[in-house]
Formats: structure tokens, C-alpha cells, sequence
């Protein structure tokens, strides 16, 4: 026959059943911890992969003219959320690609994207009032480690390991003649082509940003077969065809602004930015 439990009893079974739970629920928290999940309320706690710090561009500016303070004010907003979205990404990728994976998908298009914006906010000064120079070298950001970051140097255990090309099959070697079938070639639209009439006063740029248009491209396909193996399945787009893209962007916007000078502005030239790889 079973006896009810005396209260101070009861109390006590409940303490030690809530103990438990406790206890349960902490070793489920260090067990996340240990899996790899970051607390939202600290994400670099855990990996800590550092944080991106790129130069103040406002504290350079000359006088804003007024007829430019808008497009100046939404491109300093513009490079601060680049920047924001780039430590979201540091923080999102930990433990992906090889050595070089923080500068070639992250440091790098990030300083793409801010020659761009830059660049547009020397333009929209230079209308009005002297075009300042050199603000470019502000453009390049680096990585402040916290305690040692990972970059990817031991990715061979996280998400880049089965990326890594195997020994009897080094695809990073370029073929000699003909390109390498498996790496594939960047095909870019033809912008010389799509340009109306050039203005002698304009020339010289012109030719001088389709030239380095074609160095772009020289360059992404020569990093294109360097990096073979490295880096998850967006590798490429992120790392190669994303910076591509915006620095196709900030030539094209100049080979427009110097035609516009002295004739009509060409437009929607930005559509022949992006290229693909051709396999």
C-alpha cells in the first residue's frame, strides 16, 4: 500500500528534478558550444574570426558642395554597410576555403565595392567644385585578428576539405596550350563595341578603361586557374566573378562620365558588367 509523500518530501523531489534539468539543458548549451553553434548574443566568441577595419573616407573629404551632399551622404552609408556586411560574413564562412579564403572572398570584393562608391563620391564633388584625388588608397581594408583568427589555414577539417585537389591530380597546374577544360574561361560582354561615337577630348580615357577592362580579365582568369580547389561551390562567383563584376562597374562609370563630358552620356552600359564562366 503506498503512502502519499510527506510535503517537505515532495519539495525535495521537485529541487532535485529541476537540478536535473538544469544540469541537462547546461551540458545541452556546452554540447552546442562544442558543435560549433555561435551565441547570437556574441558571435565571435567561439571562432573568433577577427574583424574587418577599413579607413574613414569621410574625415578625407574637401568641402561637400551642396549640390552633392545627397549622393556623398548615401555613398558614406553605402561603405559603412559594405563593411558591416562584410564581419557578417567573417563571421558566416569561419572554417571555409584554404589560406587565402579571408582576402580573395571577402577583403578583396569588399574593396571593390568600395573603389566604386568612392569613386562615385569624388565624381559627384567634381561636378561642382575640384574632383578630390587619391581617395582610392582608402579603399583596401585588412583584418584585425581577435586571439589569432581563422582565415582558413586549418580548413581541411570544416567546410573546405573536400575541395582540396588530391596528389596525383594537381588542378592547379594550368595545361600548357588549349586553357584547362575543368577550370573553364571568363567570357565578358564587349563593351568598345556598344559605345556611340567618341569625343576626341574623351579618347584617351576611353582607351586607357577598355584596356584595363581587358586586363581585368586577364587577371580573373589567371586567378581563376590559381585558385583551382579552393573554397566551397560559390567560390568562384564570390571570390572571382562578383569582384570582376565591380570593377567592370567603376571603368564602365568612367568610360560613360568621360564621353558625357562633351557629348550625351552613353546609358545602361552597366548591363555589360557581369561575365560568366564558360566551361
Amino acid at each position: 500500500m503506498s503512502r502519499a509523500l510527506p510535503k517537505y518530501n515532495k519539495r525535495r523531489v521537485a529541487l532535485i528534478g529541476g537540478a536535473a534539468a538544469l544540469a541537462l539543458s547546461g551540458a545541452f548549451v556546452v554540447n552546442s558550444a562544442l558543435a560549433g553553434e555561435t551565441p547570437k548574443n556574441n558571435p565571435r566568441t567561439l571562432a573568433g574570426p577577427g574583424t574587418i577595419s577599413c579607413p574613414d573616407v569621410a574625415s578625407q573629404l574637401p568641402a561637400i558642395p551642396a549640390s552633392a551632399q545627397a549622393e556623398v551622404d548615401r555613398n558614406l552609408a553605402l561603405l559603412q554597410k559594405q563593411i558591416d556586411e562584410a564581419n557578417k560574413r567573417l563571421v558566416d564562412t569561419v572554417g571555409q576555403g584554404g589560406p587565402n579564403f579571408v582576402q580573395n572572398a571577402i577583403l578583396g570584393p569588399l574593396e571593390s565595392k568600395r573603389v566604386a562608391a568612392i569613386d562615385r563620391i569624388a565624381i559627384s564633388i567634381g561636378r561642382t567644385a575640384a574632383k578630390p584625388q587619391g581617395l582610392n588608397a582608402l579603399a583596401a581594408c585588412t583584418l584585425n585578428a581577435d586571439g589569432g583568427a581563422d582565415t582558413g589555414a586549418e580548413a581541411g577539417a570544416g567546410a573546405g576539405a573536400t575541395a582540396t585537389p588530391s596528389a596525383s591530380a594537381p588542378a592547379a597546374e594550368a595545361p600548357a596550350e588549349g586553357g584547362n577544360a575543368e577550370v573553364g574561361t571568363i567570357s565578358c560582354p564587349d563593351v568598345a563595341s556598344q559605345l556611340p561615337a567618341v569625343p576626341a577630348s574623351a579618347q584617351a580615357e576611353v582607351d586607357r578603361n577598355l584596356a584595363l577592362l581587358q586586363k581585368q580579365i586577364d587577371e580573373a582568369n589567371k586567378r581563376l586557374v590559381d585558385t583551382v580547389g579552393q573554397g566551397g561551390p560559390n567560390f568562384v562567383q564570390n571570390a572571382i566573378l562578383g569582384p570582376l563584376e565591380s570593377k567592370r562597374v567603376a571603368a564602365i562609370d568612367r568610360i560613360a562620365i568621360s564621353i558625357g563630358r562633351t557629348a550625351a552620356k552613353p546609358q545602361g552600359l552597366n548591363a555589360l558588367a557581369a561575365c560568366t564562366l564558360d566551361k
